[in-house]
């Protein structure tokens, strides 16, 4: 599921902002961005935010706002290391000709801010916006998975409807075919002296009931049913797993009811059904 979540905790005089962006994804997989000054602490975030979130591919920004960071600092042994590398390459080429120093301005974190606060102070502000912005997404997702609960209680219901339908029409197919059966066999039979063997035309019927009987789907898929809502009403954690098992077990339930239904009625009923089905699947990958 999609969410966002932007928090601030103080540090002295400035604070530290993070901004945390969400998006629905099968695992988890946090990249995690934080200034060069603290990127040391980019790998505790990460661990706070997947703990936190659990599932998603979520971004998160960190910055400093106000009077955060101290003097700039040079790194003196990068910087005395990269003028001799550049002066020995420099006696080797063109011995005569000078080494500037504003060539060390191009060699990469040779100066770093540094932080008026110490270690602790920036780990517990860091600690405290993470939490807050992680409260923030699962707030936005828990409001979208309301949303998707409602949707899938209507997909729900739009099956029961076409499903009673299923079960309603089963006998009238049955007595349809005993009528249709009954005619071309008489028809056939015109100005013959064979007569129609009743016993013969109900075993037929009673062969084509046994084959078109989908009580048993009927009843199994009812039960899923009844399972995935209580599922929805229960909210528990990991849910899509178990939500996505049913919807597979309903989908062979229908296919199978499908399968058994020559009836146009019957036919258009499942093409219902199966459509519920397929949408609810869809809605289903944004569930944790």
């Amino acid at each position: 599921m999609t969410g966002h979540g932007v928090a601030e905790a103080p540090l002295g005089a400035g604070r530290v902002s993070l901004e945390i962006r969400s998006i629905n994804h099968r695992y988890l997989d946090a990249r995690v961005r934080l200034p060069v000054e603290i990127a040391e602490h980019a790998a505790r975030v990460e661990e706070r935010v997947r703990k936190a979130l659990r599932r998603g591919r979520v971004e998160v920004l960190g910055r400093f706002d106000g009077d955060v960071l101290g003097a700039v600092e040079l790194d003196v042994a990068r910087a005395r290391s990269a003028f001799e590398q550049l002066s020995r390459l420099r006696d080797e080429l063109r011995p005569e000709e000078p080494v500037p120093l504003t060539l060390l301005a191009a060699v990469p974190d040779l100066f770093r801010a540094g932080s008026t606060h110490d270690a602790e102070a920036i780990v517990a502000a860091l600690d405290a916006a993470t939490d807050r912005a992680c409260e923030q997404v699962w707030g936005m997702r828990e409001r979208e998975g309301a949303a998707l609960a409602k949707d899938l209680e209507d997909h729900l219901d739009r099956l029961v409807s076409e499903l009673d339908r299923v079960e309603a029409h089963g006998p009238a197919v049955v007595d349809a075919y005993r009528d249709k059966l009954s005619r071309r066999i008489e028809k056939l039979l015109e100005g013959r002296e064979v007569a129609l063997d009743p016993g013969r035309l109900e075993h037929e019927v009673a062969l084509l009931a046994d084959r078109a009987d989908v009580a048993e789907e009927i009843t199994r898929l009812r039960s899923h049913v009844e399972q995935l809502r209580a599922l929805l009403s229960e909210g528990e954690d990991n849910a899509g797993k178990r939500l996505d098992f049913l919807l597979q077990e309903m989908t062979r339930e229908t296919n199978t009811i499908g399968s058994k239904s020559a009836d146009a009625e019957l036919a258009r009923a499942v093409v219902e059904m199966k459509a519920c089905v397929s949408r609810m699947r869809e809605q289903a990958q944004n569930v944790l």
